[in-house]
C-alpha cells in the first residue's frame, strides 16, 4: 500500500506542478496557521470557518491542515498523492461553499461581488495530476521509491 501511495518516476513536469501548488498552498496556510502575509493567524481563521461559515471544528482544521501541511508536503515531495487530495478536497469545498455563486472568472476588476471559480478548476487540474502521476523528480517520494526498488 505505502509503495502505491509514494511510487513516482523522475519526471520534471510533476516536479514544476507540485512546486508550483505547494508554494501557493503553503503561503495560503500559513497565512491561516502562522498569520504570516497578512493572515489572520490560527484561531481567527478558526472562528470564521466554524461560526461565519459553520464549517465544523474538526473539518475546519483539516482545512487549514491540508493547505498549511499540504503544501510542505508538495514542495518536498513528501506523499505528494496526500498533499495533492486534501488540496483538491479544500477546493471543491471551496467552490460549492463560496465561489461557485460568483460564476467563472475571478474578480480582476473588482466588479463582481467575489471571486468565481477559475482558479479552483486549476488547482483541481494540478492537484488531479499529482494524484495520479506522484510527487515526480527530486523529491522524498522518489528517494523512497528508489531505496524500496533495491
Amino acid at each position: 500500500m505505502l509503495r502505491r501511495l509514494i511510487y513516482t518516476t523522475p519526471d520534471t513536469s510533476r516536479l514544476m506542478l507540485r512546486l508550483a501548488l505547494g508554494v501557493v498552498f503553503f503561503a495560503h496556510g500559513a497565512q491561516k496557521v502562522l498569520g504570516w502575509w497578512g493572515g489572520r493567524g490560527f484561531s481567527a481563521t478558526m472562528e470564521g470557518f466554524t461560526h461565519f461559515m459553520g464549517i465544523p471544528g474538526l473539518f475546519a482544521f483539516l482545512a487549514i491542515a491540508a493547505e498549511f501541511a499540504g503544501g510542505l508536503g508538495l514542495i518536498l515531495g513528501l506523499l505528494g498523492r496526500v498533499a495533492a487530495f486534501g488540496i483538491a478536497c479544500n477546493m471543491v469545498v471551496a467552490i460549492v461553499k463560496v465561489h461557485a455563486v460568483n460564476g467563472m472568472f475571478m474578480n480582476w476588476a473588482g466588479n463582481q461581488k467575489g471571486e468565481g471559480i477559475e482558479f479552483h478548476i486549476l488547482v483541481l487540474g494540478m492537484a488531479f495530476a499529482i494524484m495520479i502521476a506522484g510527487s515526480g523528480a527530486l523529491s522524498v517520494d522518489r528517494a523512497l521509491t528508489r531505496a524500496m526498488q533495491k
